[in-house]
């Protein structure tokens, strides 16, 4: 069964290089520009897993986090951050809003692909 992924990201450049990385390696993949759109997709489709950035529109990736992982029908599906607002603290920040894991930009397509598949397991 294809796995799901939600990518939760406002730049079209960054989700375009995401869609193309996951969608190359088997992913079945769901966008959303901004922090609210992306609780509203995690409750409609239930991701295996998600992909969120920090600095988005509207609500921003912690707070997105906060309200996906306060819903006990989505606390299970792991977060990963992917961000470049990687300033000392924010992989802490990251893990108290309950992310599940840190990758900064630029990060090394190989390095991304080995720890979503460490979370999603065959």
């Amino acid at each position: 069964m294809t796995k799901r992924i939600l990518v939760v990201e406002d730049h079209q450049d960054n989700r375009q290089i995401l869609r193309d990385l996951l969608t190359s390696s088997g992913f079945d993949i769901v966008e959303a520009n901004d922090g609210q759109a992306g609780v509203h997709a995690a409750k409609k489709h239930r991701p295996d897993l998600i992909l969120m950035d920090i600095q988005l529109p509207i609500l921003d990736g912690y707070e997105a986090t906060r309200q996906i992982k306060s819903d006990p029908n989505l606390r299970s599906i792991p977060v990963i951050v992917v961000t470049s607002y990687a300033l000392s603290g924010d992989d802490q920040k990251a893990r108290e809003a309950g992310c599940d894991a840190y990758v900064t930009k630029p990060y090394s397509p190989r390095a991304l692909l080995a720890k979503i598949r460490a979370f999603l397991p065959n």
